[in-house]
């Protein structure tokens, strides 16, 4: 069995045989540490893949349409960002695989995994449409780097940033929300937009359950049925709704106030009914997730709150972040939290039940949102955007840098569809579609109009 220094068994080990003839099946030992000088080596330069990804939609295509995504490609595999499982024969080794950490950037992708690297910042030339040195520039024109992945199209219309991003069960629309006070709907295959609702207050965020799509707004969370047009108005909140999650038959709530209301849905009187309010949080809740029958919530006030989805008592307060909780995340095992302190911290249970950090990984900007998925192999991957306008892309769990988007302002929704497809929406109102690439290379962005 290979092993590394600590006895952990290595992660390629787990991922399933690899599907290159071109090499000897094994992985250099030398490249995981980060030294091998060998061209070409006789050895993988990259973790063994797992089995052949399923056929992936396009989201602008002949005819097809695009799917639900429930928290990305939706089958069994995709179980591992829906909680918290217990899996006593799972011991990833965090943060060390390729040497790990933030610094070490991804190197592989091609032939020989040897990529021409250029600094990594957007040529203001070419942004502006009129950079004379071309392919010889030394900054980036691309609004990615990495061939891991692949720009689709764009979606504009958006004045402001885009805030929430759904695609609901059974539709073929797509859904963005915007603190521009609208919510636009977009034909998934044409990409035109096909609908605008003025809502009268800024959206501060947006998810879809079943065909249920839910918007918080100022003082109430908005209901739509997608299948039989039907609108409710949940009301209650205080100020802003910043998140929202469905667990175990409830809709969740975090408000400016700090406080989590819960609705039950009432399939008689098909109308949502007010449940329970969690108080604790003393400053705005922005961020919830739910996993393995926990609510956890994120706040302002610097601190995660676990609680039991069956009683609605609060378990745990999690105080490790020195700033904001922006995002949190559930994967395995593991619940992962990012903070504007610049830092993506991994959590595990312990034997007495209570969360303890087993992993910390820094950025050298604050982390605003975490996104789980499944890449073109599919193994897990987690998108990081930060407030430098740009999201990286690591492997779970050795947080290797797979690649990197830009955007012209900071990329607040993320969101993951069906099919290896996924979704960015930034400051600009700007929204785009990315999807996982099979190929060797993405092929470059057009310079902006």
């Amino acid at each position: 069995m290979d092993v590394d220094e600590h006895g952990n068994k290595r992660v390629f080990q787990r991922l399933g045989a690899s599907y290159d003839s071109g090499k000897q099946q094994k992985v250099c030992y030398h490249w995981r540490a980060g030294r091998c000088n060998k061209f070409p080596c006789p050895y993988l330069h990259r973790e063994l893949p797992g089995p052949p990804p399923q056929q992936h939609h396009q989201f602008i295509s002949n005819g097809s349409s695009s799917k639900r995504p429930n928290q990305g490609v939706p089958d069994d595999r995709d179980r591992s960002f829906s909680g918290a499982r217990r899996n006593p024969n799972f011991n990833p080794t965090w943060g060390r695989v390729y040497g790990g950490g933030a610094g070490n950037r991804a190197q592989g992708g091609g032939p020989g995994n040897r990529v021409f690297r250029k600094i990594e910042k957007l040529c203001n030339f070419w942004l502006q449409g009129n950079c004379s040195f071309g392919d010889k520039c030394k900054f980036l024109h691309s609004w990615s780097v990495g061939d891991c992945f692949s720009s689709l199209t764009q979606l504009e219309g958006h004045q402001k940033v885009v805030s929430g991003i759904a695609l609901p069960s059974g539709s073929d629309k797509l859904y963005t929300g915007s603190k521009d006070e609208t919510v636009r709907i977009w034909d998934c295959q044409s990409g035109q937009c096909t609908g605008v609702v003025n809502l009268g207050g800024e959206v501060g965020c947006m998810i879809s359950e079943g065909p249920w799509l839910f918007v918080g707004i100022p003082n109430v969370v908005k209901a739509w049925n997608t299948q039989n047009n039907s609108e409710l108005s949940l009301n209650g909140p205080v100020g802003q709704v910043y998140a929202l999650v469905v667990g175990n038959d409830l809709l969740f709530a975090g408000v400016q106030d700090g406080a989590i209301l819960i609705w039950k849905f009432n399939a008689v009187s098909n109308c949502f009914e007010p449940a329970a309010s969690l108080p604790g949080h003393t400053l705005s809740v922005v961020t919830l997730v739910v996993g393995a029958n926990r609510l956890y919530s994120g706040s302002i006030d610097h601190s995660i709150r676990v609680w039991n989805l069956e009683n609605l008592q609060c378990l745990q307060t999690l105080t490790e972040h020195t700033e904001v909780v922006m995002s949190l995340l559930c994967w395995d095992q593991f619940l992962l939290s990012c903070s504007l302190d610049g830092t993506v911290k991994v959590w595990v249970a312990k034997e007495g039940g209570n969360l303890e950090v087993t992993y910390t990984h820094k950025e050298e900007q604050g982390v605003l949102n975490l996104c789980g998925m499944h890449d073109s192999e599919a193994k897990p991957v987690v998108l990081c955007s930060c407030n430098d306008n740009t999201v990286r892309v690591y492997d779970l769990p050795s947080f290797s840098e797979r690649g990197k988007i830009f955007a012209r302002a900071e990329i607040r929704a993320i969101h993951a569809g069906p099919g290896g497809l996924f979704f960015t929406g930034d400051g600009t109102g700007l929204v785009r579609v990315w999807n996982w690439s099979t190929t060797e290379a993405a092929a470059p962005a057009p310079a902006p109009a």
